[in-house]
């Protein structure tokens, strides 16, 4: 090498190396040379540097960003957190939502508990509590308060904010069960950070990033807004706060019992508590119980006046027990449904749908970019256009059940199987791309100049 300085390059996106790398116009193929294969370490980049990068990056943001729900079995708790690992990197947009409705469902109660609390109760309370972090002895194990009964308890004046200590809910209780690790996060922010000036700095010297790097850089908005979203949130909380509930009549403890929004992560060895199947189901929102509720209200209201205008023989057929219109409303399998507080935002909706798409979008920038077939290209643009409209799509249903309703049923339920092909597509493209890449795309640059002017 015939440089005599030393400038810095950006080589592989983890660690500036020193080196007097020659220009990308240096590293420019020859003219006969048309694509690679698998690259060795040189003084570009190689195959397996570029590779360990993205994957390095994924991992780092998708473990830092999950604050998984309280679970007290241990073989429980890891699996539901590699559970969410997996489902942020098929569909980081479920794991966004996840994060938007669970803040909306803490500001409601907040906001619910203003008054009966001095404003003292906060997101952070709020949060604790609906991650599944508060319960109560029963002869059978331990069960669950959730946000709305415990909000209930604050009305009927049978618990007051002035004992929240004795409950587990100081700040600082929370915060010393949080086990959020101030260093991982500051190695991911600056790792993602690097990643992007890299990604930005090959766009500037018209250099080709791989398609693994711009399927890297699609998850960091999302990821940036979940994290958002659930930054106050406590993480990897491991045990709850087991509290005895107050003195209540039979008929206030039968209402109490009744509010509890699902009795599936209770933990009394009941049917298929704590079984491993849970690990992959959302955290149930209390807004899902209160539209359950409506639903049985309306179902009885009907039947009553069915039962009023009926002939006799027909009441027999038309009456159906609280039991049967119950356990109806329970067993539909619901594979979507919004918070009405989000869905009905003219602010946050938008923004969602805006992030819901991006995702997908993210991925074209490597429209131009060469693969090893047409037919791959053309894969990759239809793949990337189909799951932004699907998921786009699939977002405007505000409820999507198991259920024919008519043929917006098909439209609701076949969005998000065409987003999830379309995923698959994307991820094989991803690696299959590596046996016949652009060969500039493990040219470098060197960036020397860029000290001088900031310097």
């Amino acid at each position: 090498m015939t440089s005599t300085s030393w400038p810095w390059r950006y080589d592989d996106g983890l660690l500036p190396m020193a080196s007097s790398a020659p220009s990308a116009e240096d590293h420019a193929p020859a003219p006969s040379e048309t694509t690679v294969g698998w690259v060795e370490e040189s003084d570009g980049r190689g195959t397996l540097s570029l590779i360990i990068t993205c994957l390095f990056t994924i991992f780092l943001c998708t473990w830092v960003v999950i604050h998984p729900r309280v679970c007290k079995r241990p073989l429980i708790r890891v699996s539901h957190k590699i559970a969410l690992f997996l489902k942020a990197l098929i569909a980081p947009e479920f794991i966004a939502v996840e994060g938007l409705q669970e803040w909306s469902q803490a500001k409601c109660m907040v906001k619910e508990c203003k008054e009966l609390t001095g404003g003292s109760l906060k997101l952070v309370h709020a949060f604790y509590i609906g991650m599944l972090a508060l319960r109560y002895p029963t002869s059978r194990g331990n069960r669950i308060i959730w946000p709305n009964q415990y909000t209930w308890l604050l009305r009927q004046g049978l618990i007051s904010w002035d004992d929240h200590d004795q409950w587990g809910l100081s700040e600082e209780n929370i915060r010393d069960k949080s086990n959020a690790d101030g260093t991982a996060k500051l190695i991911a922010l600056g790792q993602v950070l690097w990643f992007v000036a890299q990604s930005i700095m090959r766009a500037v010297h018209h250099l080709p990033l791989a398609q693994l790097e711009s399927m890297t850089l699609s998850y960091v908005p999302l990821f940036a807004i979940t994290y958002l979203f659930w930054w106050i949130k406590p993480k990897d909380v491991l045990t709850p706060s087991v509290v005895e509930l107050p003195e209540m009549s039979e008929e206030q403890r039968a209402l109490f019992e009744s509010m509890a929004v699902s009795h599936a992560f209770d933990d009394e060895g009941i049917g298929n508590q704590g079984s491993l199947w849970s690990i992959w189901t959302l955290t149930p929102r209390v807004f899902e119980k209160e539209a359950d509720d409506r639903s049985l209200q309306e179902a009885r209201r009907l039947m009553q006046e069915a039962e009023v205008f009926a002939a006799p023989r027909l009441k027999r057929a038309i009456t159906l027990n609280e039991e049967t219109m119950a356990d109806y409303t329970t067993k539909e399998t619901v594979v979507a449904h919004w918070d009405p507080e989000v869905y009905h935002s003219k602010v946050l909706w938008p923004l969602n749908c805006l992030f819901g798409a991006s995702f997908g979008a993210l991925h074209l920038i490597c429209w131009d970019t060469q693969f090893p077939t047409y037919i791959e290209l053309w894969l990759w643009r239809a793949s990337g256009i189909a799951s932004i409209v699907s998921m786009l799509v699939f977002m405007q249903f505000e409820k999507v059940v198991l259920r024919w309703g008519g043929p917006l049923t098909l439209i609701s339920l076949a969005s998000p199987i065409i987003y999830l092909l379309s995923r698959v597509v994307m991820m094989g493209g991803v690696i299959a791309a590596f046996r016949a890449s652009d060969p500039k795309i493990y040219n470098t640059y060197v960036v020397s100049t860029y000290w001088v002017h900031i310097v």
